[in-house]
């Protein structure tokens, strides 16, 4: 990658591992759930934090690979919660989405970020949330979004760092 940004003010950021179609109903109702809806995830993540979606496939009981970087947002605020969708009960946290974001293929960044370093580095994937460092959190906002991330904090009263007015994310249909 070339001259990044200087991405010592930058937050820190999270990887979640979620299905493309889940990421999607994530990204519409402006919300974050991790871990199949576990509260202990979430509890881990800050105000300002950015979150980063990496989808290994479209949907959950399918192995249709997407294998690709499919959203990225900011943690809103500290607020954690618990939906209630009648038998299952997820904890959830407000995030505002980058809609201008598009998807990226691991592929396209598997040289350059610190999380695909290592020999093997998928396997870390089966955590379902991994914390990402500051310079891949730069290089994941270059790529899904062509600028660098904002490093002003948000959260109560602070406006967020999205561009609402953009549209919606370029990504592939679901269906």
């Amino acid at each position: 990658m070339s001259q990044l940004p200087n991405s010592s003010s930058c937050h820190a950021g999270w990887l979640g591992v979620v299905s493309a179609e889940h990421v999607a109903r994530g990204v519409s109702l402006d919300i974050a759930q991790v871990h199949h809806g576990k509260r202990a995830g979430l509890a881990r993540m800050r105000a300002g934090d950015w979150l980063v979606y990496y989808s290994p496939h479209r949907r959950l009981s399918e192995r249709s690979p997407v294998q690709a970087f499919t959203a990225i947002g900011r943690i809103a605020d500290d607020e954690i919660w618990q939906a209630d969708e009648g038998d299952f009960r997820p904890w959830r946290r407000r995030v505002d989405y980058r809609t201008d974001a598009r998807w990226v293929p691991v592929t396209e960044l598997r040289d350059v970020l610190d999380l695909t370093a290592a020999p093997n580095w998928g396997y870390q994937l089966r955590r379902g949330l991994i914390p990402l460092n500051e310079p891949d959190v730069q290089r994941l906002h270059l790529a899904m979004t062509g600028s660098a991330a904002p490093s002003a904090p948000v959260g109560p009263g602070v406006a967020p760092t999205t561009d609402r007015a953009a549209g919606p994310a370029r990504e592939p249909a679901l269906w």
